[in-house]
């Protein structure tokens, strides 16, 4: 069993997303937060069960698709390091995810 930490820049991401959300539908933003944390919760046990980042193309890049958002994560050891909550239609940048850090 490995630890999921989320990043800061990754919480903040999940809150903007959830805030957009709730303008229409605060049940749906609700919903939203909740599934996306039982998203990362599973890769406790199965955190290779996301498929490697197309983009980034590397092995210890992941991601998880939840509707329109990917939440993209990293493998370090016995760690999962969620590191953004992101629109799919958006290019990803890796180079601003390797700036992220954990959240406390």
């Amino acid at each position: 069993m490995v630890k999921v930490t989320w990043t800061d820049q990754a919480l903040d991401d999940l809150d903007s997303i959830c805030l957009f959300i709730a303008r229409d539908s605060l049940q749906y933003a609700k919903l939203f937060a909740i599934r996306a944390f039982e998203a990362t919760d599973r890769l406790e046990i199965f955190s290779k069960s996301g498929r490697v980042d197309p983009e980034i193309n590397r092995e210890d890049i992941r991601e998880i698709i939840l509707g329109n958002y990917r939440i993209i994560y990293r493998i370090i050891a016995e760690e999962v390091e969620i590191l953004t909550v992101h629109h799919g239609a958006k290019p990803l940048e890796f180079d601003n995810l390797s700036k992220t850090t954990p959240s406390a």
